[in-house]
C-alpha cells in the first residue's frame, strides 16, 4: 500500500502531466493558427504523449489500490512570440517535468515505495529523451533564425514525426 503522502504526490504528478498535455495542445493550436502545420502536428502528438504519461500514473495508482483524485488544470499560455519561442517553452516545460519527476522519485525513495521507484525509473528515462529532443529542435530553430525557406523546411521535418507506439 502506498502511503497517503505518496498517493498525494503521484496525484499531483498526474495533474502536472495533464497540464503539460494541455499546454502542448495550446501550443499546437497556436502553431496551426500561424500555418505551421508540421509544428502543430508535432505538438499535438506531444500532447497525446503527456496524456499517456498521466494515464500511466493513474493506472499505477489504481493497481496499488490507491485513490486517483483529479484536480483542476491551469490555463496554459495561448500567445507566443514566434514558432521558435513555442519550442523554447516546450524545452522549459520538459525541464520542469524532469524536476518534478526527480522530486517524486526522491519522495518514493524516502517513503520506501519500491513499486513507485520502479515505475518512476521509466519516467526518468523518458524525460532524458524528451529533453534531448526538445533541445535539438530549439537548436535547429536558432540555426535557421527567421529564414522563411529554412523555417518551412523545419516545419515540414517536424510534421513527419511518427507516433511513439508502445511508449505509454
Amino acid at each position: 500500500m502506498l502511503s497517503q503522502v505518496m498517493q498525494e504526490a503521484i496525484n499531483e504528478q498526474i495533474n502536472n502531466e495533464l497540464f503539460a498535455s494541455y499546454s502542448y495542445l495550446s501550443m499546437s493550436a497556436w502553431c496551426e493558427h500561424q500555418q505551421f502545420t508540421g509544428c502543430a502536428l508535432w505538438m499535438r502528438m506531444q500532447s497525446d504523449e503527456e496524456r499517456d504519461h498521466a494515464l500511466r500514473l493513474h493506472d499505477f495508482l489504481l493497481a496499488r489500490n490507491a485513490r486517483v483524485v483529479m484536480k483542476p488544470i491551469a490555463q496554459p499560455t495561448v500567445d507566443f512570440e514566434s514558432v521558435a519561442s513555442v519550442f523554447e517553452m516546450a524545452l522549459a516545460q520538459e525541464q520542469e517535468v524532469t524536476a518534478q519527476i526527480d522530486k517524486l522519485y526522491e519522495l518514493a525513495f524516502k517513503e520506501k515505495a519500491f513499486a513507485a521507484l520502479v515505475e518512476l525509473e521509466w519516467f526518468i528515462t523518458e524525460q532524458v529523451e524528451e529533453e534531448k529532443t526538445a533541445r535539438e529542435i530549439v537548436h535547429k530553430f536558432k540555426l535557421v533564425k527567421d529564414d522563411p525557406a529554412s523555417l518551412l523546411d523545419l516545419d515540414r521535418e517536424l510534421g513527419e514525426r511518427k507516433s511513439d507506439e508502445g511508449d505509454a
